[in-house]
């Protein structure tokens, strides 16, 4: 995933089976995050997304550490944006409110746009914008040795990467405003008890476990079904009322229904055989399930 305006590699893309594994590779430096790595999630989640051969992503991170959050090397000027000019790298990621967006923020709303389902598989200290980077991930499974850290008012901050919205829905207010204002750092099995991580498992588990829940989507599920189930619960979560999910799923039933999917995944039952689904996302994807989350119309996606 290097190109020649980001010369610098710092994530992993490797597609296998119907698998997409997308691993934060910057082990020297625990995979700090820095715009070359907001950059190529980003062209990561946009590749996923446009190969019909890919079922479901797995994010992990290379050697001791998930991701142990943002890069300091700029020291304390790091999260400072009034230190760099209109062609710097924070102004690239756009605006918003005449400011420039959070980086980690762009990156985590590509990911809860992403069609395919998305499992974290977290292998270590995962702090800062590695511990909200995993918020709008669909299943989130943890090493024993994970560490997870929303230490951002210990820096002075307040979280990203738009984990306020994210956060409380995952785990509850009363939680999420305990990690947030301690910013202390949350074992495993905390993780779990809190429901950020639906299950823990020993180091050398971590990923045969992710690769088996995502083999079990990818062999058994019509890819059209899991991409429109994916983006409508997310979208559920900020309506006010049930009947509006009952508007969707009524034509999703009513189309999907009269499907190729639908037809093959009957006769595999009655014929007790795995099913071959037929539709794909690229073509098939119903275009009555909107788009999650939705651009608003003043932020500008690149500042000129």
């Amino acid at each position: 995933m290097t190109t020649a305006e980001t010369p610098e590699h710092a994530v992993d893309l490797t597609i296998e089976d119907g698998i997409a594994t997308v691993t934060l590779d910057r082990p020297d430096r625990l995979n700090a995050y820095n715009p070359t790595m907001r950059t190529q999630l980003i062209e990561a989640f946009d590749r996923t997304d446009a190969d019909d051969s890919v079922r479901v992503v797995v994010v992990t991170g290379r050697g001791r550490a998930f991701c142990a959050g943002a890069d300091l090397s700029q020291g304390a000027s790091t999260f400072n944006s009034d230190t760099a000019d209109e062609r710097g790298p924070r102004w690239q990621h756009g605006v918003i409110e005449g400011v420039p967006r959070d980086g980690g923020g762009t990156v985590s709303l590509r990911i809860a746009r992403s069609l395919k389902p998305v499992i974290a598989a977290v292998n270590g200290p995962a702090v800062g914008i590695g511990a909200t980077l995993q918020l709008p991930m669909d299943i989130r499974i943890a090493a024993a040795s994970a560490r997870f850290g929303f230490v951002f008012a210990r820096r002075g901050l307040v979280p990203e990467a738009a984990s306020s919205w994210f956060l409380p829905r995952v785990v509850g207010i009363s939680t999420a405003m305990e990690w947030v204002a301690t910013g202390r750092l949350i074992d495993a099995q905390e993780a779990l008890a809190g429901g950020l991580v639906s299950r823990v498992v020993p180091d050398e588990d971590l990923l045969p476990t992710a690769y088996a829940i995502a083999r079990e989507i990818a062999d058994n599920t019509s890819p059209v079904a899991v991409a429109a189930s994916r983006q409508m619960l997310w979208q559920m979560l900020g309506e006010s009322s049930p009947w509006e999910a009952h508007r969707v799923d009524s034509q999703a039933i009513h189309h999907l229904g009269a499907g190729a999917d639908v037809a093959e995944g009957v006769r595999a039952f009655l014929d007790k055989r795995s099913p071959s689904f037929p539709m794909t996302v690229s073509r098939d994807y119903p275009d009555f399930v909107p788009a999650w989350p939705a651009t608003p119309k003043d932020v500008v996606e690149q500042a000129p």
